[in-house]
């Protein structure tokens, strides 16, 4: 039988260290589908999250690669996607936002809005996708709270809600008050934030003597929201004109289970979908998912290569057949996986807003569509504009095979964009980045995951141009110029600097150089 249960699916999404994979730690916590938060920070005893499970994101203590957990909470299926917040990941992350319906923005505290937070501000709204802001890190010093929600209104031209107030300045986090019902939800400290963190929900009449100060000048915040008239209106959410707004601690677990509530309450179900031909696809109609992410390397037991799919419409049901959309041709889906973290459940069913995870798929590619009925393509997620190249070869030239299949893998999953020509060959393909820590990455899993050590060499370019085997002719013996053809068959230009890609358009007007989109900070 179908699952009827609502679905909410929505990304965590920040700048760097502003406490993502804490968070998404602290949200299964308060679920209750873990006992203890992944993330402690005590000195020598720091363990990695849940949804950071490789070697580099254990060291570095950073998400490289977006992970999907997926739980039950009150009633609901919870689809939550973890992302990188590094700009180098960027691309990974705008793969995540093409399959969530919402997102939870955090910014930290004492840093306010920085510039990885200002731009996926701005792709959301590109996306039509409704952002509810965290202000997270509140128990320890940062900026005002009424001096950032001055900077989310002048900076993001969204109006924020706040949902809570914090009782306590930033460093001294007593609690919040609830806007929607007047109550002071008084938190208590864990040890390291470890478990779920006690709270008290009690009337103003019943605040303590020893919070009363704090408690008076969050009213005295809250009456001033309501005089310019900064409350919650669902249709304007969800219209992309405003973002509500909660104070919290990830780290000891403050806010949280406001947070999840919150997410029930306001954050947008499935909806129909558009394709690119402009047809709707709506929830009812036949079985259809596009996939948005592949990742192999997930169980060093086994070679297992998984493709992150998200349920567009109807009913999925394990082992149905169903056309896969890039070669029209039939598709068993076998083996069909829920998803938490790098842990893996078999799933027999799953619907429209779900992810699961389809198990050594070998045929899917990031973009493609899967249907049953009526064809639908969804549309296509971009690729950026790399703005790093080096070049890739066998430190072992025995160990080629693995190398080739090395490569393919991480082509395949988007980890860099491999660009190949008959000049340099198969055996040293030119490797393009957003950033530099893309080659780290992939250097790592060569070494570690497919027993291939590589070496690197830098190119002199900066710049790429989309192109097309016409421009691929002309542009050949160019100086400081190269062409190059990625694995999907398109054509990239390499120049020097942005200088040069600009002079050589104007001296070859007739040649396609397209800008790609800018997936730096």
């Amino acid at each position: 039988m179908p699952d009827t249960r609502p679905r909410r699916t929505f990304a965590v999404i920040s700048h760097p260290d502003a406490g993502k994979s804490t968070l998404t730690e602290a949200l299964a916590l308060h679920a209750r589908v873990i006992t203890e938060a992944g993330a402690v920070h005590g000195k020598g005893d720091r363990r990695a999250t849940v949804s950071d499970w490789m070697a580099m994101e254990k060291a570095r203590g950073i998400s490289i690669t977006s992970a999907a957990l997926q739980f039950v909470y009150d009633g609901h299926v919870i689809n939550l996607v973890d992302t990188p917040g590094h700009s180098d990941f960027s691309e990974d992350t705008y793969r995540v936002l093409s399959a969530v319906d919402s997102a939870v923005m955090l910014v930290d505290a004492g840093k306010g809005l920085e510039p990885q937070t200002l731009k996926l501000f701005r792709v959301c709204a590109l996306r039509g996708i409704p952002v509810i802001t965290v202000i997270n890190k509140w128990d320890r010093p940062g900026l005002s709270p009424l001096g950032l929600m001055d900077d989310i209104e002048k900076q993001i031209k969204l109006r924020p809600t706040p949902l809570t107030w914090p009782v306590g300045e930033a460093g001294d986090f007593r609690g919040v008050l609830d806007r929607r019902t007047g109550e002071f939800i008084k938190y208590t400290r864990t040890a390291g934030g470890a478990t779920r963190a006690p709270e008290v929900r009690m009337d103003a009449d019943d605040v303590e003597e020893a919070d009363r100060l704090p408690w008076s000048e969050a009213v005295d915040g809250h009456e001033l929201l309501q005089l310019d008239d900064y409350d919650h209106d669902q249709e304007r959410f969800l219209a992309g004109e405003t973002t509500p707004v909660m104070f919290a601690s990830a780290l000891q677990n403050f806010g949280v289970a406001q947070l999840l509530d919150l997410l029930l309450d306001l954050a947008p179900s499935p909806s129909p979908t558009e394709g690119i031909d402009g047809s709707i696809r709506k929830v009812e109609d036949d079985f259809s998912a596009f996939v948005f992410k592949v990742q192999s390397g997930m169980n060093s037991a086994h070679r297992d290569r998984l493709a992150y799919a998200r349920v567009v419409s109807g009913s999925f049901e394990r082992g149905m057949v169903v056309t896969h959309g890039t070669t029209g041709r039939p598709f068993a889906t076998k083996f069909a996986q829920a998803m938490f973290g790098r842990e893996a459940t078999s799933v027999e069913t799953a619907e429209p807003g779900d992810i699961i995870g389809l198990v050594n798929a070998g045929s899917l590619r990031v973009g493609d569509t899967m249907y049953v009925g009526d064809p639908i393509a969804y549309p296509p997620v971009p690729s950026f504009a790399p703005e790093h190249f080096k070049t890739c070869s066998a430190a072992d030239i025995s160990k080629f095979k693995q190398f080739r299949k090395g490569i393919e893998q991480l082509d395949q999953e988007g980890v860099v964009q491999v660009l190949r020509s008959d000049l340099r060959g198969d055996q040293s393909p030119v490797l393009a980045a957003v950033g530099p820590l893309q080659f780290e990455v992939v250097e790592d899993r060569m070494k570690n995951e497919f027993n291939s050590p590589i070496r690197l060499s830098s190119l002199p370019y900066s710049a790429a141009r989309l192109t097309d085997a016409a421009g691929a002719d002309e542009l050949r013996g160019v100086r400081n110029t190269e062409v190059l053809q990625r694995s999907d068959g398109t054509y990239l230009a390499l120049f020097v600097d942005k200088w040069t890609a600009g002079y050589v358009g104007r001296e070859h007007p007739g040649v396609m150089l397209e800008e790609l989109p800018a997936g730096g900070s």
